[in-house]
């Protein structure tokens, strides 16, 4: 903080346990909060929550951790830095014959092997770690770099050019979240919208209350809800902004009059079109 703050950056610290990214409704509830800092030029400066992490469920290394904290607000890229100036097919310390990987397109399972056989010290997590935190984040959409923390400047150096490993995103973190979210088979019920709200949805907004006509099931903040039509096909999927029994005293409403149906201000969408996929007419 004080470092940051000499160049006029603030920051916030933010602890997390694997629940905050694990469990659907804390991962919203951390998005929110990061995405709100963000947004008041605020860097959150992240760390695991060691005081009521334990042993079993934690992350245990700031790879993995970074990796879920890329996932979490949909990063485009993720900077490891190692020891080393990126993955190698042997240990360079080790072996002569070991032999620079500048990028990567897919992880392979003798990629995973080599970097169990790889040294890196920086941090708690070895160059395996670093590995399995990038596979993590390229299947969420996040190209992952593993760079040289040890030089003078790193992220200069990494800017001018210096050797590293970059492993690519196999898709953008848009279409991994809609790729889960529309192959998901855990759906906690469903909300029916009427043509106007379809309408809507098919040109990229967000679902508003107004356009809610029914609300079936049993469901929380952050459960996976299908969109159903006027004509009953279902239209898509999204993640719940409300239960079903706040979303049930939603029906009809205009954002405006939200607080005054539930008692308290309240999120202005049902469904949130970055947590939203729509089908293809023609699926």
């Amino acid at each position: 903080s004080e470092a940051l703050g000499r160049h006029g950056i603030k920051t916030a610290q933010v602890l997390l346990t694997p629940d905050d990214t694990e469990n659907r409704r804390r991962f919203l509830n951390a998005r929110g909060t990061l995405q709100r800092l963000l947004d008041h030029d605020v860097v959150p400066v992240i760390n695991e929550n060691d005081t009521v992490a334990t042993e079993e469920i934690r992350y245990g290394d700031n790879d993995r951790l970074a990796a879920r904290v890329a996932q979490l607000v949909m990063a485009d890229g993720l900077l490891l830095l190692s020891d080393v100036d990126g993955f190698y097919t042997a240990d360079p310390g080790k072996s002569g014959n070991a032999e620079h990987i500048p990028e990567v397109r897919v992880i392979t399972s003798e990629m995973k092997q080599m970097a169990g056989e790889t040294r890196s010290d920086i941090g708690s997590g070895g160059m395996a770690t670093k590995v399995q935190a990038a596979l993590i984040a390229t299947r969420a959409g996040c190209s992952t770099i593993i760079a040289n923390g040890k030089v003078e400047r790193p992220l200069q150096a990494l800017a001018d050019g210096a050797r590293h490993t970059v492993f690519h995103a196999t898709a953008t973190p848009a279409a991994a979240r809609k790729q889960w979210l529309a192959g998901s088979l855990n759906v906690s019920g469903s909300l029916k919208i009427d043509n106007g709200a379809e309408v809507a949805l098919r040109a990229g907004k967000s679902l508003l209350p107004v356009g809610v006509t029914a609300v079936n099931g049993a469901f929380q903040r952050g459960d996976i809800v299908t969109i159903v039509g006027e004509s009953g096909t279902e239209l898509g999927r999204g993640l719940a902004e409300y239960g079903s029994d706040d979303a049930s005293k939603l029906l009809g409403c205009r954002s405006g009059e939200i607080g005054e149906r539930l008692g308290y201000c309240g999120r202005s969408v049902m469904l949130h079109r970055d947590e939203m996929v729509v089908f293809d007419q023609h699926e």
